[in-house]
C-alpha cells in the first residue's frame, strides 16, 4: 500500500474508518526509514521498539472509539525537543550521550493525542545553519536532488517528511528554520507566533526568537498539528495565554476579498529570478481567486540580516554557557585545572559555527560595546516590528518569497558565513518581530521546490492556514514528490 502518498488528514480518515491499523501504518514508515535513510541522513535516532509498543495502544483504543482525531498517526521530532528516555543530542558532541529525564510539552502533548514518535531528526548544531552541514552527525541531504541540501537548522525533519518517511515532522524556527527547508524540499510548513506554542524542553539558541512548529505535506496537516502544539503552558514564562482557536474550522473560507500586501523590497537584487517568477505566477494565482494584491513597503528590510546577527549570537552566548563540562555537556579528558577542563570541553564539544556565533555573541555583549551593537540592534528590531503593523493597517496577509534561491549545492556557502547568512534574507524579519509565518510551495526552479512566505499579524495563525490552505486548493504542487521513493 502507497499510504506514504497520502496526507496526515487522510491517514486519520483510514484509521478511524480501521482500513489500516496504527501498528501497519507504523511498521510501514520503520521500513521505508530502514530502506532509504541512508541516502539522507536526515534521522538521528530511530526507535522501533517504543514506536510499535505506542501504535499498539493507539489501535487499542481506537478499536473502542477512543481517541482524538491524531491518534495512532506518526510523527518525527526534532532531535531539540527533549525526549524522555530517548537521546536528545541536538546534532552536537556536546550532548551527543545525553538521554532526557523529561518530555518537551511540545511532545507532551502530541503524545497525549495519541500520535507516535518514530525517530529523532538531524539538525544544524544547536540549531545554527541555514543548510544542515553543521551537524556533528553529519550532513543531510535533500531527497529532491542528491547533492543538494535541505535547508537549515531543521533539514533532518524537513528531508524526511520530503522522502515520505513520516507524514509530519516537528522543527523550530529562530530566523527561518522552518520555512526555508519547507521551501527547499517543497514542503509546509508553519512557524507560529512567538508565544504560542511552549518552549520548556526545547533547547534553547536564542531565547526571544526561538519557536516551534510543524512541518507537513499539506497546510491542513500543519493546522492538525498545531491545533495539538498551541496554548498557554505555565511552565514557560514566555508562554501567551491568548485563547487558541480552531485552526481547522476556517479552511475553507472564500479568498474573496482578502488583502495580500508584496513588499518591493522582497524583489530588490539577490532574487533569482526563476524564484521570481514562481512567485510572481502565485500572486497571480491568488488575484484570479479573488484576492486584492497591493504594494506595501517595509524600509528597514535589509536591517534585518544584521540586527538578527546581533540578537540571535548574543542570546546564544549567553544561553550556551551552561554546557561547560561540569553542569551539562561532554567532558573533556584528564583536565589539569578548572579553567582546561572549561576550555577543552567546550573546544570539543562545540562545532565551528556554534564556536563563530558564541563569540559574536560575547562581543557585542560585552562592555564598551553592548550599547554600539547590541542595544542598537534591539532599536532596530523595532523599527522591523513597526514596519509590519503599517503595512497590517492596509492590508490582511503579506506574500513574498522564502527564500532568494531554491536549494543550493552541499559546501557551496559552507567557508562563507555571510553568504550562508543571506539565506534567512526574508524569513528572520518575523522572529524579530515574533509574528506568524508561512513556507507553501508555488513552483519549481531548476526542478528544484520553490517556496511562498506568507505572514500575517500576530495570533492570527488562522488566517495564514485558511489562505495557504486555499492557495493548495488551486494549485497542486504540494502534491509533488521526489522520484524514485516508492
Amino acid at each position: 500500500m502507497d499510504i506514504h502518498t497520502k496526507s496526515l488528514a487522510e491517514q486519520a480518515e483510514l484509521l478511524q474508518q480501521r482500513k489500516v491499523s496504527s501498528v501497519e501504518l507504523c511498521q510501514h514508515y520503520l521500513d521505508r526509514i530502514d530502506r532509504l535513510d541512508s541516502q539522507f541522513n536526515s534521522l538521528i535516532t530511530v526507535d522501533a521498539e517504543r514506536a510499535l509498543a505506542a501504535a499498539k495502544r493507539s489501535d487499542e483504543k481506537l478499536a473502542k472509539d477512543e481517541g482524538g482525531p491524531l491518534e495512532g498517526l506518526p510523527l518525527i521530532h526534532k532531535d531539540i525537543f527533549c525526549t524522555d528516555g530517548v537521546l536528545t543530542t541536538c546534532g552536537s558532541r556536546m550532548l551527543e550521550n545525553f538521554t532526557a529525564p523529561y518530555d518537551a510539552t511540545v511532545v507532551q502533548r502530541l503524545q497525549n493525542q495519541g500520535m507516535v514518535m518514530l525517530a529523532k531528526a538531524n539538525m544544524d548544531e544547536f540549531a545554527m545553519g541555514s543548510s544542515n552541514e553543521n551537524s556533528y552527525f553529519g550532513n543531510v541531504i535533500n531527497p529532491w536532488k542528491v547533492g543538494t541540501v535541505p535547508g537549515g537548522s531543521s533539514g533532518g525533519s524537513a528531508a524526511a517528511v520530503a522522502a515520505r518517511l513520516a507524514p509530519v515532522a516537528t522543527g523550530t524556527d529562530t530566523g527561518g528554520s522552518i520555512r526555508q527547508p519547507a521551501a527547499f524540499c517543497g514542503l509546509s510548513g508553519i512557524k507560529p507566533s512567538y508565544g504560542r506554542v511552549s518552549r520548556y524542553g526545547m533547547i534553547a539558541f536564542a531565547s526571544s526568537l526561538d519557536q516551534a512548529g510543524p512541518f507537513a505535506t499539506t497546510a491542513k496537516d500543519c493546522a492538525m498539528m498545531l491545533q495539538a502544539m498551541a496554548g498557554f503552558d505555565e511552565r514557560d514564562s514566555t508562554s501567551s495565554d491568548e485563547a487558541v482557536p480552531s485552526y481547522t474550522a476556517g479552511l475553507d473560507q472564500s479568498l474573496e476579498g482578502l488583502k495580500i500586501g508584496v513588499p518591493s523590497e522582497y524583489f530588490a537584487e539577490g532574487l533569482d529570478p526563476l524564484v521570481a517568477k514562481a512567485v510572481e505566477q502565485a500572486i497571480e494565482e491568488f488575484r484570479q481567486a479573488g484576492a486584492h494584491i497591493k504594494s506595501v513597503s517595509l524600509p528597514n528590510q535589509g536591517l534585518c540580516i544584521p540586527a538578527y546577527y546581533v540578537v540571535a549570537p548574543a542570546e546564544a552566548s549567553s544561553n550556551l554557557s551552561r554546557f561547560d563540562g561540569v553542569r551539562f555537556g561532554h567532558r573533556c579528558d584528564n583536565p589539569v585545572d578548572l579553567e582546561d577542563l572549561y576550555k577543552r570541553s567546550r573546544a570539543e564539544g562545540f562545532g565551528d559555527e556554534v564556536k563563530r556565533r558564541i563569540l559574536i555573541g560575547a562581543y557585542t555583549l560585552s562592555a564598551g560595546f553592548y550599547d554600539a551593537y547590541y542595544l542598537k540592534a534591539l532599536q532596530v528590531r523595532r523599527l522591523i516590528s513597526d514596519d509590519f503593523q503599517k503595512a497590517f493597517n492596509d492590508v490582511d496577509v503579506i506574500l513574498g518569497p522564502t527564500t532568494p534561491t531554491a536549494a543550493f549545492a552541499l559546501g557551496d556557502k559552507k567557508d562563507d558565513p555571510v553568504s550562508m547568512y543571506l539565506n534567512d534574507l526574508y524569513t528572520v524579519s518575523a522572529n524579530l518581530s515574533g509574528l506568524p509565518a508561512m513556507s507553501i510551495p508555488c513552483g519549481f526552479a531548476d526542478g528544484l521546490p520553490v517556496g511562498l512566505q506568507l505572514v500575517t499579524n500576530h495570533f492570527e495563525e488562522a488566517r495564514l492556514l485558511q489562505v495557504a490552505h486555499q492557495y493548495q486548493q488551486i494549485t497542486d504542487w504540494h502534491t509533488r514528490a521526489p522520484e524514485g521513493l516508492d
